[in-house]
């Protein structure tokens, strides 16, 4: 495979009742998928002759309060040829749960776990789904839109710092 344009191509061939929505931004490809045929949109993409793809990154992105509010992203990077590609699955603010791709990709264990830690989505089929950066005992996910901001004065040795909240100058909110 040699371009983003071929790796559709075969997407569609493979995969004929996909509902494959492509974008291009600025040299960027994108493809969107339903969220329960990602893993068969991924595993053809790994697979495509001519392209090893490596699993870059997986992340997530909190849309709070579209719905569905959450996008799950796959970014694979190809060699040789060189290309980079983005796919994205689009999953409910209630329950949010995909599949795993750790079957595919070893190295997106760890990737799964952040994103669950911090957005709480889960992954089915994930070997070791627990929390990867926040304390066990820790309640909720950091990286939500929802979820509520707190601070709390840090104190050092013979000096107690403002809290930023009484630091930072307040704005209107936009409209």
């Amino acid at each position: 495979m040699s371009s983003a344009g071929a790796l559709v191509a075969l997407l569609r061939e493979r995969l004929p009742e996909l509902e494959l929505e492509v974008v291009e931004f600025r040299g960027e490809v994108t493809f969107v998928v339903p969220e329960a045929r990602v893993s068969e949109a991924l595993r053809v993409l790994r697979d495509a002759p001519g392209w090893t793809p490596v699993l870059t990154d997986l992340t997530a992105i909190d849309r709070f309060p579209s719905e569905p509010r959450f996008e799950v992203v796959y970014l694979l990077t190809g060699y040789a040829p060189p290309v980079r590609l983005r796919v994205k699955a689009r999953l409910p603010g209630e329950a949010p749960v995909i599949a795993s791709v750790t079957g595919l990709w070893p190295g997106a264990n760890w990737l799964e776990r952040e994103v669950y830690d911090m957005f709480g989505i889960r992954f089915e089929g994930h070997p070791d789904l627990t929390r990867i950066l926040m304390p066990d005992e820790w309640e909720g996910h950091p990286l939500r839109k929802d979820f509520p901001l707190t601070e709390e004065p840090v104190q050092f040795y013979g000096h107690t710092p403002k809290v930023p909240s009484t630091i930072i100058p307040k704005s209107p909110p936009r409209r």
